[in-house]
């Protein structure tokens, strides 16, 4: 029986001044982007990193994540256009608007650019970036799906729980109770950034290499595996697949995470075993 239903009407325009728009989105992703640069600046500062490689830092994130996302969104959600019109498939998918971004994109761009990123710093190894890299991005993701919440996108699927919403401002699917499927991931990331903090502000550099990464890996997409099933598809083809698209491509990231966690496993025996 509905004890509550909570109804979601918020404008995804903060403000609009002639062409220009000021969005909760926008706002969200830029400001996840700016508390995470104050968690891993002090990150750098504990741990004796050089500050300067800061901005290289920042700015290979932003790359990575918007690319690999957009170009993600692409290859998993639309490459059945590719032969339509090359050229134009290609221009859609790297410049803006973008009108579409993908979480798993986004994981693959972080993961390659971070080990591009750690080529030309000897003091910070691959693992070890992508272990400090992953606090941040457990808090960035948490204001992304805020910011998905606010645009009343990627609802979930109808429900009756007591907490349920109806996203007045979606038209594309129908205006009645449904999981709030954002606010469960937004969560999720949530709780993600206060354990990976904890361990990070408890034992720094003791950690054993491709600890904090692989929980980040093995959290983030196993939980992602489930919460895919309160959610609508967010494409046509995915309604005759056992397993959606998220699903499918949250599997090799959980592997990923478990094969991190036997690294860190390795790593932190070498850490304790004498000399």
């Amino acid at each position: 029986m509905m004890l509550l239903e909570i109804i979601w009407d918020i404008n995804p325009t903060i403000v609009k001044l002639g062409e220009f728009e000021l969005r909760w989105y926008g706002l969200m992703f830029a400001g996840g982007f700016l508390l995470g640069y104050q968690v891993i600046t002090k990150i750098f500062k504990d741990e004796g990193k050089p500050e300067k490689d800061l901005d290289a830092l920042l700015l290979t994130m932003i790359l990575a994540t918007v690319l690999g996302a957009r170009i993600g969104h692409y290859m998993f959600y639309e490459w059945e256009h590719f032969g339509e019109n090359p050229g134009k498939f290609i221009a859609d998918m790297l410049i803006p608007p973008y009108a579409g971004l993908a979480s798993h994109g986004a994981g693959f761009g972080i993961v390659f650019a971070l080990w591009f990123y750690s080529r030309k710093r000897a003091d910070q190894s691959f693992l070890w970036i992508v272990d400090r890299v992953a606090v941040t991005v457990a808090l960035v993701g948490f204001f992304i799906r805020s910011g998905n919440l606010m645009n009343s996108e990627i609802v979930g699927k109808p429900s009756n729980v007591p907490w349920a919403f109806t996203f007045m401002k979606n038209f594309e699917f129908e205006q009645i109770p449904r999981h709030p499927a954002q606010l469960y991931e937004a969560l999720s990331c949530l709780v993600l950034f206060v354990i990976l903090y904890s361990l990070w502000n408890k034992y720094k550099a003791a950690l054993p290499d491709g600890l904090l990464s692989g929980i980040f890996f093995v959290w983030i997409f196993g939980l992602r595996f489930i919460w895919e099933f309160f959610k609508e598809n967010q494409e046509a083809f995915e309604d005759g697949m056992t397993y959606n698209m998220g699903q499918v491509l949250s599997i090799p990231m959980v592997l990923f995470g478990i094969f991190l966690l036997f690294k860190a496993n390795k790593n932190a025996k070498k850490m304790v075993s004498p000399k």
